[in-house]
């Protein structure tokens, strides 16, 4: 349960973002940024887990990092009249960099799997999804496609793919996934579009059902699939779809926004980018495929010591209606926006 000082803490964090959504100034986008990363140590931190720590730590150090820098940015941007010497797009470019940095995104993403490893599932969805919207709406700004953009999505997309190959923890595994739809919403917002904003939100839902459903059986690692859920058939069917669905698999509502970023990729004729980041796809489903076989093909020979409560059975019910969203959900948009 959320006590006090995390709701506080709760409306503090989705005070900074809102003020770096509506920031007017790089100053006071930087300040909406400082009040978010303030708000968030606190609910990182959990004394029952001794990797907490570590983890806040190694976070804490990283956004300082990236807030120094773009400061230091933003100030020569304001000097940049005054001074000819200074050019925009160097500036630009260092801007992006720590955007870049705070949410994660490759080439800078070395802490984001670590410190998942060390936070609790509540903390890893604010991680995954609300820590990455101010970053977002501020790179949308100054996105452009170049050459750095372009290594930078193919970077986020095969290091998300690669990286998640040899991972039994399903924290580290949703971290590099997170790094691999990074490249997508980079790819779309690259090319003036604001269909990022809808892969984010469908993101977000599959990734809500997802944490949810870890949390509720305790789950961190891949054995526990087959281990504890030996007596959940229909938990086990459920997490197979939107894991299927999180990777982009038709018909399931995880298609949608990669299939609306691939025609903006072609019609911008960015066909070799394109076709690594579907090829790095079948990468992150085989290893989304590898989560669930094991616990459907395999029943464990163990005595189970778990019994449905009648919160768990509600926390079930729930997911059992969104996850028939993220079936139906690319038909129903097909059948609202004529697309049939």
């Amino acid at each position: 349960m959320i006590n006090t000082t995390q709701l506080l803490f709760l409306i503090t964090l989705s005070s900074g973002t809102l003020i770096t959504m509506s920031a007017t100034s790089w100053f006071s986008a930087w300040m909406g940024l400082e009040i978010n990363l303030l708000s968030f140590i606190p609910l990182m931190t959990n004394s029952k887990n001794p990797r907490t720590t570590e983890a806040t730590l190694k976070y804490f150090l990283i956004q300082a990092l990236a807030s120094i820098i773009f400061l230091f940015t933003t100030t020569l941007i304001q000097l940049h009249n005054t001074l000819p010497i200074l050019t925009s797009y160097p500036l630009n470019l260092l801007i992006i960099s720590t955007l870049l940095m705070k949410m994660g995104a490759a080439p800078f993403h070395f802490w984001f799997p670590e410190t998942m490893e060390g936070l609790d599932w509540f903390n890893c969805l604010i991680i995954m999804t609300w820590q990455k919207i101010a970053p977002l709406i501020l790179l949308s700004y100054l996105m452009k496609m170049n050459l750095f953009i372009s290594m930078t999505i193919i970077a986020s997309v095969m290091i998300g793919s690669l990286g998640g190959l040899n991972q039994t923890s399903l924290r580290k595994l949703l971290a590099y996934s997170s790094i691999n739809h990074l490249g997508w919403m980079i790819a779309a917002m690259s090319c003036m579009n604001n269909s990022w904003e809808l892969y984010f939100m469908i993101y977000s839902f599959l990734s809500l059902l997802l944490t949810t459903m870890f949390s509720t059986f305790n789950i961190f690692h891949i054995n526990q699939n087959f281990l504890t859920l030996n007596n959940s058939q229909s938990f086990k069917m459920i997490l197979f779809i939107n894991l299927l669905s999180l990777g982009g698999l038709p018909p399931f509502l995880g298609f949608l926004p990669k299939w609306i970023t691939i025609q903006i990729l072609i019609t911008n004729n960015h066909l070799f980018m394109c076709t690594i980041m579907v090829t790095m796809s079948l990468i992150t489903l085989f290893y989304y495929i590898r989560l669930t076989f094991s616990s459907l093909l395999i029943n464990a020979p163990l005595m189970q010591w778990i019994s449905m409560s009648t919160n768990n059975n509600l926390i079930m019910t729930t997911l059992t209606i969104m996850t028939s969203l993220s079936i139906l959900g690319l038909s129903l948009s097909m059948i609202t926006f004529n697309i049939l």
